[in-house]
C-alpha cells in the first residue's frame, strides 16, 4: 500500500479548460498527485467510453480512483423499500468503480432525525450486511465500502458510528471526513491531540491496519452551532478550519497509507497539492 492523495472530481480550473472528465488524469498528475475521487453523488451516470479511457490513463501513470456513491443512499432509512433501493445504488456504484479500475466506494449512512441514533445505526448495519452480501454474490467482493462521517447534526455518521458500521465486515474501511467531524462538533478539531483522539478511536475499534489504510476526506467547512455543516470552503479561509498540518504529522509518524481526497470548494486540486507539500515537509 502507498499513500494516495488527490481531489474530488474536477476543480473550477479544470472545468474552465476541459469539457470532458477524460482529461482528469493528466491534469491532476501535473500537480504531482496520484489519485482522485470520481463523483457520482447525483447518480451513477458513467459512460462506457469515459470509464475505459480513465482506466487506461490512470493505470499507465499509477493513479488510483475511488468513487463517491449517490448522496441519496440511505442505509438507515426507516422505510425498508428505500433501504433496499440503497443496496441497488451501492451495486451500481461498485460496478462503476470497477470499470474505472478502482476498488473504493464512499457511502453516506443517511439520516438520524426521525429515530434514535441507536436505532439508525442498527438499520444501517443491517443494510450494509445486505449490501456486502449482494456485492459478494455479484462477484464484486473486492469492492471496499467506506461509510463516511457526515457533517450535519441530524445525519448519521459520527466517528464512533462509522466505526460501529465498519465492524460488520473486516473489509469495510472508514471514510473520515475531518471537515465534517469538525463541523458536526462545532469546531472541535484544533490541535494534534484532537486528531490523535480520532485515530485512536479507529484503531481501538477496528485495528491498526484499517486505521492506517483508512479513506480520508479533507476540507475546511463553514458550520453553525445548531445544525453543523453549511458549505465547503477553500484553504484560503482563516475562520473555520480544520488545519491539515497536525494531521499530516500524525500520518507520517504512524506510517499511515491512507487514500486522501481534498473536497475544497472549487480549488480542490491546488489544495490537494498543498496538502501533499505539507506531507512531504512533515516527513523531513
Amino acid at each position: 500500500m502507498q499513500l494516495r492523495i488527490g481531489p474530488a472530481g474536477g476543480c473550477d480550473e479544470f472545468a474552465a479548460k476541459y469539457k470532458s472528465n477524460m482529461f482528469l488524469p493528466e491534469f491532476i498528475s501535473d500537480f504531482g498527485l496520484n489519485a482522485f475521487e470520481y463523483q457520482c453523488g447525483r447518480g451513477v451516470n458513467l459512460a462506457e467510453k469515459t470509464a475505459e479511457v480513465l482506466h487506461e490513463k490512470t493505470a499507465a501513470i499509477d493513479m488510483e480512483i475511488s468513487l463517491h456513491a449517490p448522496y441519496y443512499i440511505s442505509l438507515s432509512g426507516i422505510v425498508e423499500e428505500k433501504r433496499l433501493k440503497s443496496i441497488k445504488y451501492v451495486l451500481l456504484a461498485a460496478q462503476a468503480v470497477k470499470k474505472l479500475g478502482g476498488t473504493r466506494i464512499v457511502v453516506h449512512a443517511g439520516s438520524a432525525s426521525k429515530i434514535s441514533r441507536t436505532r439508525a445505526v442498527e438499520l444501517a448495519k443491517d443494510t450494509l450486511i445486505r449490501a456486502q452480501k449482494a456485492l459478494d454474490e455479484a462477484g464484486m467482493n473486492d469492492v471496499v465500502m467506506c461509510p463516511e462521517t457526515l457533517g450535519k447534526v441530524n445525519q448519521l455518521g459520527t466517528v464512533e458510528e462509522v466505526c460501529e458500521l465498519c465492524k460488520i465486515d473486516d473489509r469495510l474501511l472508514p471514510c473520515i471526513d475531518f471537515g465534517h467531524v469538525n463541523a458536526m462538533s462545532s469546531g472541535s478539531i484544533k490541535e494534534k491531540s484532537d486528531y490523535q483522539k480520532i485515530l485512536d478511536t479507529i484503531e481501538n475499534t477496528l485495528g491498526g491496519d484499517r486505521m492506517k489504510q483508512m479513506h480520508m476526506h479533507f476540507s475546511k467547512i463553514e458550520y453553525t452551532l445548531a445544525g453543523g455543516e453549511q458549505r465547503h470552503l477553500t484553504f484560503a479561509d482563516t475562520v473555520y478550519g480544520p488545519e491539515f498540518e497536525p494531521l499530516a504529522e500524525l500520518i507520517i509518524q504512524k506510517n499511515m497509507t491512507p487514500f486522501i481526497v481534498c473536497e475544497s470548494a472549487g480549488t480542490q486540486t491546488r489544495d490537494a497539492a498543498q496538502m501533499l507539500e505539507i506531507l512531504n515537509g512533515a516527513g523531513k
